[in-house]
């Protein structure tokens, strides 16, 4: 089953200059792995729930996965 996720894109590593530091870049990996990577602006707030697979983009999106992540445990 193909899962929506995100995670920090590879724009977001190139501009931190950490694409020759990390090992793989997070977002070619998870797609060759299969996953339908979401994305939004640099930088930007954005969430991807799917089930209860629950991601940010970024670390500006950690408020935004507390509150997915609460209001899943809810249902």
């Amino acid at each position: 089953m193909v899962k929506k996720i995100n995670a920090f894109t590879n724009e977001e590593e190139a501009e931190v200059k950490l694409t020759n530091v990390v090992p793989f870049l997070l977002e070619d990996k998870l797609k060759e792995r299969g996953a339908k990577f979401e994305k939004s602006g640099l930088w930007q707030n954005y969430v991807v729930s799917d089930q209860r697979v629950i991601t940010g983009q970024n670390p500006q999106s950690a408020k935004s996965v507390g509150e997915a992540i609460l209001k899943e445990l809810k249902k």
